[in-house]
């Protein structure tokens, strides 16, 4: 059998520092930017004539899974996590080879310094998630329209209202400039309802944190509503 090492080609720099309030699919929190930093030797050249491109693939590890392994059967979330598919009928961040692969809206690269940036919108990743590669996006081959989506043919809905405390609007207005769109952000992400599955059909006033940059973002659902209470940088 053949084997082959996979070195990264780019190092990400995104708003999630732990996996708990990463989107699970790319495109589903927008207010979400992310830099990838391309790591020596590959540098701008690499990277001419991308800037043509509206959309790119990022294909990249799940290095913080890495060490877990993987088992032949899972649970998406899609489907409440109580039924099983096979790991290749998934999108599991557990998988054989912990790669993954996400298609991002390309904002610009930067070149500065030594170095370069794909600043990209929508992406899916836990901040120093490694790149592996990166190829344009082509609409005429990239796009199935008439596809099926088997258990998860829609986008999962995302009206959960979200409302801030005076006191987390306050927390805002101090921190204003500090962050990209930092109240759409948070808005997104919440009304994705990150809670685990198990956790979505039940009634308590239990205080949810996250994080997002280096912030300790805290909320609570009460009358299936996100109620944001705290934004600071105490944890």
């Amino acid at each position: 059998m053949m084997t082959h090492v996979i070195e990264p080609i780019a190092q990400i720099h995104s708003p999630y520092p732990e996996k708990f309030a990463v989107p699970r699919q790319p495109g589903l929190v927008t207010a979400a930017t992310a830099d990838i930093e391309l790591l020596p030797p590959f540098n701008a050249d690499t990277v001419r004539g991308l800037a043509g491109f509206s959309h790119i693939w990022v294909v990249f590890l799940f290095h913080q899974n890495l060490a877990q392994g993987w088992q032949p059967m899972v649970r998406p979330p899609r489907l409440g996590g109580n039924e099983k598919v096979g790991v290749f009928a998934s999108r599991s961040t557990f998988r054989p080879n912990g790669l993954g692969m996400s298609v991002v809206e390309l904002l610009e690269i930067v070149v500065h310094g030594g170095r370069t940036l794909l600043r990209v919108q929508g992406g899916d990743w836990v901040n120093g998630t490694p790149v592996v590669d990166i190829k344009p996006y082509l609409p005429y081959v990239d796009a199935v329209p008439e596809a099926r989506g088997g258990y998860a043919a829609s986008a999962p809905p995302a009206n959960m209202p979200v409302l801030f405390t005076e006191s987390a609007r306050q927390q805002l207005q101090q921190l204003k400039g500090q962050y990209r769109d930092l109240p759409t952000l948070i808005e997104q992400v919440l009304q994705q309802d990150p809670r685990p599955a198990y956790h979505k059909n039940k009634v308590s006033d239990k205080v949810y944190g996250m994080q997002l940059y280096d912030l300790n973002i805290q909320w609570q659902v009460l009358n299936q509503q996100n109620h944001v209470i705290n934004i600071s940088k105490d944890f």
